[in-house]
């Protein structure tokens, strides 16, 4: 499907703090990239729990419903050529430059997964900006980031959709609890009350397969636990303005792809003094 126009993205990103663009993906695409979801958790479940590799790290979890299950993976596309593709792909970057230009760095790569019948998978109402940490290295976050997702599976309010609100991008960055994990927190609408904010503008971000969404650090947003009788899977990148950010991999320089090379600082601390495989929590390299 045609891309709208540049200044429609913009417009409407602006105005709203997020956007949906259809059918971005083809049916053939986006069962290649389920496919990339399907061998990466795979993996993952071999894992005994939450592993790290560098940037590379494995989050599993002990569900009370379907017992034990992988949540996310980030960046996994160190090593896998089918991901890597997909977060450059020109599609992706004719959607951003408008928006943050054509020297772009990525900050975000992950997988996530809602699998049907699980009782976790929930995430309490936040905004992305509390996740730009050292504050010095991420600048301007309302104008210069973004967050972005492909669709692998339809994103409805049964599914665990995210539900967003619309305009609250505008509002800063609120001072939003929880103060620990967001995940497995609960999605109360009484946090939103707090501020002054009326739950009833909340909106679903429903997404098909294939589609694009995009919504900013500011954004407030989170998502119930999957109800329905199908999985919710939705590959998420975060892109920034390369000036703005002293952090991530470079995406594109002047509208190029840039392959990834020896993995640079994002956002684990102690990449260049624990870089070896090893289970989080675990002083002991693990097994590969």
């Amino acid at each position: 499907m045609p891309l709208p126009c540049p200044s429609d993205i913009r417009d409407a990103y602006r105005r709203d703090g997020y956007l949906i663009l259809r059918g971005v993906f083809s049916a053939a695409e986006v069962a290649d990239l389920a496919a990339a979801f399907d061998r990466q958790f795979q993996a993952g479940l071999t894992h005994p729990r939450s592993f790290r590799h560098g940037n590379f790290h494995v989050r599993v979890a002990e569900d009370a419903a379907i017992g034990h299950t992988v949540r996310m993976v980030q960046w996994p596309s160190y090593g896998d050529p089918v991901l890597n593709a997909f977060r450059q792909d020109g599609r992706l970057f004719r959607i951003l430059e408008p928006l943050i230009g054509r020297d772009v760095k990525q900050i975000i790569n992950q997988l996530h997964w809602k699998p049907s019948g699980a009782a976790g998978g929930d995430y309490a109402f936040h905004q992305d900006s509390r996740f730009r940490r050292p504050r010095e290295a991420y600048r301007n976050l309302g104008e210069s980031y973004l967050q972005s997702g492909i669709a692998v599976d339809p994103h409805t309010a049964e599914s665990g959709a995210m539900r967003v609100y619309p305009g609250s991008h505008l509002l800063g960055e609120l001072d939003l609890e929880p103060r620990g994990s967001i995940l497995g927190s609960g999605i109360m609408e009484e946090v939103l009350e707090r501020h002054g904010l009326d739950p009833a503008r909340l909106v679903d971000f429903a997404l098909e397969p294939g589609d694009v969404g995009l919504w900013h650090p500011h954004m407030i947003h989170g998502s119930a636990a999957n109800r329905s009788g199908r999985d919710r899977r939705l590959y998420v990148n975060g892109y920034v303005a390369a000036a703005d950010c002293d952090r991530g991999e470079w995406a594109w320089r002047d509208g190029e792809p840039v392959p990834l090379g020896e993995p640079v600082l994002v956002h684990y601390e102690e990449l260049h003094h624990r870089p070896e495989p090893h289970y989080v929590g675990d002083p002991t390299p693990a097994p590969v």
